[in-house]
């Protein structure tokens, strides 16, 4: 374990593909490049906050140096970049984005592997557009908890190393509505193998830009898909079905946990089939397939809950147009979408037979989970308690999930125990309840949880914080101390409350 400057850095992607040829400089386009050298903004009074043991464990490096991680001055072996692509928001082409906020340490190489280190909130950047690049407290919380909750649910995501203030106010207007107002600033630094996303493949076949396409195409495989190779139709298949897979996995995970990603434009889509960009999200409080924690996306509804695994399907085919200048024969490229849905169906299937304890999945499930899905939302029941109540039930009656109901369940008893009576007889009275336990987790950030840690820390108490990371850090286990506090169904005071119902791009 040792400092920054202890650290073996590395300058892959600086090396091996083409960059801009002016340092920092003000928001403009960058054609015919994949990253532009920037310098991190300097952070008046930089204060560590919050400090991942596990992501540190694994880079080998000690709690420490929060002017560094606030912003400035690198330590010596970085090579600050930030990095540019393109990408679809909200179905439509919006050209070059890049990293408007977020700028890249550089690359770190130990025992586990190489990673990025990637600093959110440390200053304008040539992609930053009409912003000024930084971040605040509120949504640096919820960047920092619920990369660490995700992963320790098993769900594939980015990392988050440390959170510090920066000593600074920002303006911002959290729901886009005149409102502005000076908030705390604050800086992640996150953790990847590499933030390279579906856009940054995009950007280049648009502007048809061969050169630059190929020469990311061949670094990507070469240090993140050493398996694979781009020279030839059936390489290109080969890797491009495997970012399907993990794509499929990813989002399998998420219809699991019952957590919704909020913004699934093509350029918040990793190519590693990680979790990325954590904005607007939200778990499902009552179980609502038509539920989306965006504001912005309100109307239309398009990443909603239930339709993430067809969006992850549409931004793929996107990703999958742009590799089309590899091909010789590119209409090959369909049967990837094919493979998503393969791939996607098979874990989905297994996430049901894991939540219901049936062993392995057999004929008439799919009715079984369909009648659920039905039963669920006949009145407002919270996803998570419900799941984590039916591990227990020892046998079909209603009075044992009650508690995962939000208003009495009079007129809807009749319905719930017909389904648990069916389920109860698949299960042959004995469901799988370690595979149960193992899938159904007891704890997870819900937003009101988030919005708790975060008014606190806003008044300077961090503590909410650390407790939260900790409880997620097992949010399997049964830890009864925490049950009276945590596991809880939504408070009515969070119903309607912006950060927790309503949240922006901003949140």
């Amino acid at each position: 374990m040792g400092p920054l400057s202890s650290l073996q850095w590395s300058q892959r992607f600086l090396q091996e593909t083409p960059g801009d040829d002016q340092t920092d400089g003000p928001s403009r386009q960058v054609p015919g490049a994949c990253w532009s050298r920037t310098t991190p903004f300097t952070a008046p009074d930089p204060t560590l906050r919050l400090w991942s043991d596990s992501v540190g464990l694994t880079l080998g490096l000690e709690r420490g140096e929060a002017a560094t991680l606030a912003g400035g001055p690198p330590v010596a072996g970085m090579a600050c970049y930030a990095q540019r692509y393109g990408g679809h928001q909200f179905g439509n082409w919006a050209g070059q984005l890049g990293d408007g906020r977020a700028i890249t340490l550089g690359e770190v190489e130990s025992e586990s592997g190489v990673f990025e280190l990637q600093l959110k909130g440390a200053g304008h950047t040539p992609y930053s557009r009409f912003a000024d690049g930084k971040a605040v407290l509120r949504s640096s919380i919820r960047e920092y908890l619920c990369s660490e909750a995700m992963h320790h649910l098993g769900v594939p995501t980015t990392r988050a190393l440390s959170l510090t203030t920066t000593g600074e106010s920002v303006m911002r207007d959290v729901m886009y509505n005149g409102n502005k107002a000076l908030e705390q600033g604050a800086v992640v630094c996150r953790v990847a193998p590499s933030f390279l996303r579906f856009g940054s493949f995009q950007i280049h076949a648009a502007t048809g830009d061969e050169a630059t396409l190929r020469a990311l195409a061949e670094h990507t495989v070469r240090h993140h898909f050493p398996t694979h190779q781009v020279q030839d139709d059936d390489g290109v298949i080969a890797w491009a079905e495997h970012v399907a897979e993990s794509t499929a996995l990813m989002i399998s995970h998420w219809m699991r946990v019952g957590f919704v990603h909020g913004v699934m434009n093509t350029d918040n889509m990793s190519i590693h089939g990680l979790t990325i960009d954590y904005g607007p999200y939200g778990w499902l409080e009552d179980y609502n397939p038509g539920w989306t924690p965006n504001t912005t996306d309100a109307s239309h509804r398009r990443y909603r809950y239930g339709q993430q695994p067809q969006i992850g399907a549409w931004n793929l085919a996107r990703w999958l147009e742009s590799l089309i200048p590899l091909m010789n024969a590119p209409e090959r490229l369909e049967s990837v979408l094919d493979r998503y849905g393969e791939v996607f169906n098979t874990h989905h299937n297994s996430m049901w037979v894991e939540k219901l304890g049936l062993h392995q999945w057999a004929e008439g499930d799919e009715e079984l989970v369909q009648e659920l899905n039905s039963v669920l939302q006949n009145i407002e029941t919270d996803m998570t308690i419900f799941f984590r109540l039916l591990c227990d039930v020892s046998g079909p009656n209603v009075q044992e999930i009650s508690f995962a109901f939000y208003e009495e369940s009079d007129g809807v008893e009749a319905a719930w125990n017909q389904w648990l009576t069916r389920w109860w007889g698949r299960v042959e009275g004995n469901p799988d309840r370690t595979a149960m336990r193992a899938a159904n987790p007891k704890y997870v950030l819900r937003n009101w949880m988030a919005q708790l840690a975060i008014d606190a820390a806003e008044s300077g108490d961090y503590s909410v914080c650390e407790a939260l990371e900790k409880l997620l850090s097992d949010p399997y286990g049964e830890q009864p101390e925490q049950e009276d506090e945590w596991f809880q169904k939504r408070p009515e005071w969070a119903k309607n409350r912006v950060g927790c119902s309503m949240l922006s791009c901003s949140s």
